[in-house]
């Protein structure tokens, strides 16, 4: 794990005067960062930046590596202030306290809204049949700054399994050395049913859906099912384990903080249109869920109320 706290803290490390951002750098604009521009974070990205643009918000989309370059724009990167992040690498963040850095950083992250769950998928050859049996392989874990570089090494520490190789390349190059025989598994954490999975796999492949069921695993993360024949080479369920994605922000002052809010307030009262227009995934979108252990942003609720829902008008105006 300290590969990762090292990636986070070389990103973070000249950045930390940004916490202190003026309202001068937010002004009429957001700026939103996301992941690969043909993912999902970054077509949500287009989506709420076409929702609020009528309200005068305008919302610049970004593109990135994964979570903790996310996780690094929101400190490093001028005119960023909104990213999309899975929950699992807020966690690791938070249980570093060995880096006083990461601490910080942790506690100022504010949850403006959760969005969907993201399964663990972990695809190997056939004779492979739990995450324990990974122990001496050869396993891609996507690229370094990915969320699903993040996750693979935290399951991998959390079940005490030490592959031989941990493959730093993102899905596709994986799933194309998994099906030639140069790797024995792959990590990919994302909304099932992946499009990749279920064009580029079938059974003549000799492949397979690894369970996940390790009760150190199942105290960390929330435990669900893939249903059977969520892919086509897949004739039974498959008990794994999901994340939750999240947009968040670091809370600001005056005309900043208010603008975050109207933002919120407008893809709060906006999420049918979503729904219906924007990427599936919003279906899957509970606007009102929350965990004890994420801080919500107050610029935020200002503008909803209890449930998530927009309000007529700030709580607290200012």
């Amino acid at each position: 794990m300290k590969t990762i706290v090292l990636t986070l803290a070389l990103g973070l490390g000249v950045s930390m005067a940004c916490l202190g951002v003026s309202a001068a750098a937010f002004a009429a604009e957001l700026g939103l960062i996301t992941g690969s521009e043909n993912g999902t974070y970054y077509q949500f990205g287009v989506d709420l930046k076409r929702l609020v643009k009528p309200a005068g918000i305008d919302v610049t989309v970004y593109p990135s590596k994964g979570s903790i370059d996310n996780i690094s724009a929101l400190y490093a990167r001028r005119g960023v202030q909104m990213a999309i992040v899975q929950s699992d690498v807020l966690d690791f963040i938070a249980g570093v306290e060995s880096n006083a850095l990461l601490a910080r950083i942790a506690k100022s992250i504010r949850v403006i809204f959760p969005l969907y769950d993201e399964e663990v998928h972990v695809i190997a050859r056939n004779e492979i049949g739990a995450l324990e049996q990974l122990a001496g392989r050869r396993v891609a874990v996507g690229p370094a700054g990915s969320g699903t570089y993040v996750t693979a090494r935290w399951l991998f520490k959390l079940a005490d399994v030490r592959p031989s190789e941990m493959v730093t390349i993102d899905a596709a190059q994986a799933l194309t050395r998994l099906k030639a025989g140069e790797l024995d598994a792959m990590v990919y954490v994302a909304a099932a049913p992946l499009k990749l999975l279920r064009n580029e796999l079938t059974e003549a492949d000799g492949v397979r859906l690894v369970p996940i069921t390790h009760k150190s695993v199942l105290e960390s993360y929330d435990a669900v099912e893939l249903p059977a024949n969520t892919y086509p080479w897949q004739p039974t369920p498959v008990a794994t384990v999901a994340v939750k994605a999240l947009l968040v922000t670091v809370d600001s002052e005056g005309r900043a903080c208010d603008t975050i809010g109207r933002f919120a307030q407008q893809v709060a009262g906006g999420l049918e249109a979503l729904t219906k227009r924007g990427h599936p995934n919003w279906q899957r979108v509970d606007l009102g869920y929350h965990r004890k252990d994420w801080t919500p942003s107050d610029c935020a609720r200002k503008y909803l109320d209890a449930t998530g829902s927009a309000q007529a008008s700030p709580s607290h105006p200012r």
